[in-house]
């Protein structure tokens, strides 16, 4: 468990240094660099635990250091990076805060805005990042997503193909897998409510079952260590 939990920790530094610009090689990165990163880093990481109250504060640590730049591509960045998050744990809402920066941030994010959106146009595809260009071709299946080494990545990919209504079984499998595997407890319980739901439906009495017990696993767990229950 621990090493899971270290390796999804540096997948996570990799994709917030790569958004922020942040190298590990050349001169020192400045301050606010560093600091932006860590919380950045910092702040995912609680939300994708279930620890909203943690997530605020580091964000808001994040958005003060980069406002140090004056730049609203990167906060336009961090605020992406903040709602892709949300749709790895199939929560779909308006990015409001990178729509107040959307007049004047970069096509490439103005794209990876409208992807998380699941409203990506395809002329639009070249601009997202490499490891979501195969997730939003006109076919996508698991074996697309599942090439997807970042496992925050691979969860953003198959969130907007849930929410674009092209979420197969194995997709589903998938997602909870790459879940379970990096201890993210958020999205792990909106997967596995999802594959419960449907085992429900399809009449699958005993695999819905399962599934319902796997989650009060995944709840006392997060119960016991936060006070409360956390909820996908």
């Amino acid at each position: 468990m621990k090493r899971s939990a270290l390796a999804g920790g540096r997948a996570l530094m990799a994709v917030v240094a790569l958004l922020l610009g942040a190298c590990a090689s050349g001169p020192k990165a400045p301050d606010w660099q560093m600091n932006a990163q860590d919380s950045m880093q910092r702040s995912i990481a609680a939300y994708l635990s279930g620890d909203t109250r943690v997530e605020a504060l580091e964000f808001a640590n994040a958005r003060s250091e980069i406002a140090r730049t004056g730049r609203p591509d990167l906060m336009a960045r961090a605020e992406l990076l903040r709602c892709a998050s949300r749709v790895a744990s199939l929560v779909f809402e308006p990015c409001a805060g990178f729509e107040k920066l959307r007049q004047d941030a970069p096509a490439a994010e103005r794209a990876y805005a409208d992807y998380l959106a699941a409203r990506v146009q395809p002329q639009d595809v070249a601009l997202l990042p490499a490891q979501q260009r195969a997730a939003a071709a006109a076919h996508p299946d698991a074996a697309a997503v599942s090439s997807i080494t970042d496992p925050l990545s691979k969860l953003v990919a198959a969130g907007v193909l849930f929410e674009s209504g092209r979420a197969s079984p194995a997709l589903m499998v998938l997602a909870v897998d790459t879940a379970s595997a990096q201890g993210w407890r958020r999205p792990l319980l909106a997967w596995l409510l999802v594959q419960a739901e449907r085992a429900e439906q399809g009449g699958d009495r005993p695999e819905a079952e399962r599934l319902r017990r796997r989650i009060e696993l995944v709840q006392g767990v997060a119960g016991a260590a936060t006070g409360t229950v956390v909820r996908p």
